[in-house]
């Protein structure tokens, strides 16, 4: 057995009600959900409860292994940095609230100055003692499209640097390629360092160096070895959440249930077919 838990990142959803997605990624047999702090805090403005929330992911026996995201951390200074340790610790408690064990912790997208990877690991160090007290840790992420943080051992390098134990990446099929890195350029990162895989395809219509977020497809519609992803994250000891994580405008249009589902079925045919 694979041993990993299908999960349904909210993006691939996104313009549903968060009560719908959750309900959706119930109906369509997933185990696990990623949500946002963004679409929570939406919640939380047109009147609904952070209790609503956490019964309906009872309701539905859905987990919530990590939250999206952590801002602003690695590159801030002064009180733009106090704002942003106050912002994460907000996040920090609205994510132990729906139970998840991450977060996410985004790398800035633009470089503003010459970056140290010092200070990133000594930032990093910061925000997992604040999660720590909250029972929410940080994971790094990278982004293929940064100009900071766009290959995973350079996230890997921040943990590693950091001396943490309870350190972690997130991993991402589009973000490996965008970026130009693979699991190869880090072979000692572990299962038990993996927060999240975050799930998903490129298309072979639009240059590496050019694909957005947007350009994302279902697992198995694009050009990316993910056969071969996956039997490398299985074979380094992960067991968590595999999240199909989409922004594709195209798939907001269509039912979310049907989305949702085709998405499942795509991921299985992947996992299982190993």
């Amino acid at each position: 057995m694979h041993g990993l838990i299908y999960c349904l990142n909210t993006s691939t959803i996104r313009p549903a009600k968060l009560l719908d997605k959750i309900r959706v990624a119930g109906e369509c047999g997933y185990g696990a959900i990623e949500l946002w702090n963004d679409e929570m805090d939406e919640h939380l403005r047109s009147g609904g409860s952070m209790s609503e929330i956490v019964k309906a992911l009872s309701d539905y026996g859905l987990i919530v292994p990590t939250v999206i995201a952590v801002h602003n951390w690695m590159t801030t200074h002064g009180e733009e940095y106090c704002r942003a340790l106050d912002e994460a610790k907000r996040r920090m408690e609205q994510a132990a609230e729906v139970g998840a064990k991450h977060i996410v912790a985004t790398p800035p997208v633009r470089a503003e100055g010459a970056f140290d990877m010092g200070m990133a690991a000594d930032r990093y160090n910061e925000l997992l003692e604040l999660g720590r007290n909250i029972g929410v840790l940080p994971a790094v992420e990278f982004l293929g499209f940064s100009e900071v943080i766009y290959r995973v051992e350079q996230a890997w390098e921040i943990v590693k640097m950091s001396g943490a134990r309870d350190g972690s990446v997130v991993l991402d099929t589009f973000h490996l390629y965008r970026g130009g890195s693979s699991l190869d350029d880090v072979p000692d990162l572990t299962g038990e360092f993996i927060a999240v895989f975050h799930f998903n395809d490129v298309p072979a219509t639009v240059p590496r160096e050019s694909l957005t977020d947007a350009d994302r497809v279902y697992p198995g519609d694009g050009i990316l070895p993910l056969h071969q992803i996956v039997r490398d994250v299985i074979g380094r000891g992960y067991r968590g959440a595999i999240s199909l994580e989409l922004f594709n405008r195209e798939l907001w249009e269509r039912d979310p249930k049907e989305v949702a589902q085709v998405g499942i079925e795509k991921m299985r045919a992947i996992v299982e077919g190993q």
